[in-house]
């Protein structure tokens, strides 16, 4: 849902508003999340989504502003961004010897960590456009490409014994596309191949049903757990 709501949300603004002007704002929302996130010292639900939903509209303008204003071929920037994301993967793993989410205590795993989820964003929505336009299957067949491939390490982790590491960030990086293709779909207009919703609608419905879920984790905290008398996300 994140990340549908910032595709849509990110092309909304871009669309209303200088492009300029947009990215300023989803970069300065991106860095006073963050700073807040930063600056408690154990998990709390609706500051960490907060990060997550930024994350998501500046990494999408991220991948936008690559194509549309550098003129860069969503094919080129889908490949720039799984390099990045990788040399991401690499660092961290050499210098923590570990990309276990669980394993995240300090503040350098966790500068580590989000700089995973922004490279995820940028290259989900650059892959979804990639499929979606330079290979021409639409944002539908997008959509559907990348939920079958996002049930791979599902599969694999339940019934081969894949790594459950490697499962996870597999996983977690093709929500990204499913997201994104399917929230343009809804959104985009029937000339695009879309239901043509609107852009202004999908973010809304989408942000009220983060918001939902978002307070339903707030109150029953099931996405934490208790260890050693330390609180910890799942």
């Amino acid at each position: 849902m994140t990340t549908g709501m910032g595709e849509v949300f990110s092309d909304y603004l871009v669309n209303h508003m200088n492009p300029i002007i947009a990215v300023a704002l989803g970069g300065i929302g991106l860095v006073a999340s963050l700073v807040l996130q930063f600056s408690v010292r154990r998990y709390v639900a609706w500051i960490y989504w907060l990060v997550v939903v930024m994350v998501s509209i500046f990494g999408t303008m991220a991948a936008d502003v690559v194509h549309v204003i550098l003129g860069v071929p969503y094919l080129v920037s889908t490949a720039f961004f799984a390099v990045a994301l990788t040399l991401i993967f690499v660092i961290w793993y050499r210098t923590e010897k570990t990309l276990s989410i669980h394993s995240i205590y300090t503040r350098l795993r966790e500068a580590f960590y989000w700089c995973t989820v922004l490279g995820t964003f940028a290259l989900g929505t650059a892959a979804g456009d990639m499929t979606a336009a330079t290979l021409h299957l639409g944002y539908l067949l997008s959509g559907v490409l990348f939920a079958v491939l996002l049930a791979i390490p599902v599969l694999g982790y339940r019934f081969f014994g894949l790594n459950e590491i490697f499962a996870f960030w597999f996983a977690y990086i093709m929500t990204r596309p499913v997201g994104a293709s399917f929230s343009d779909w809804i959104s985009v207009p029937h000339s695009r191949g879309g239901l043509g919703l609107g852009e202004g609608p999908v973010s809304l419905c989408l942000t009220i049903m983060i918001l939902l879920f978002v307070g339903y984790l707030e109150m029953t905290r099931r996405d934490v757990k208790e260890e050693s008398g330390v609180s910890q996300t799942r």
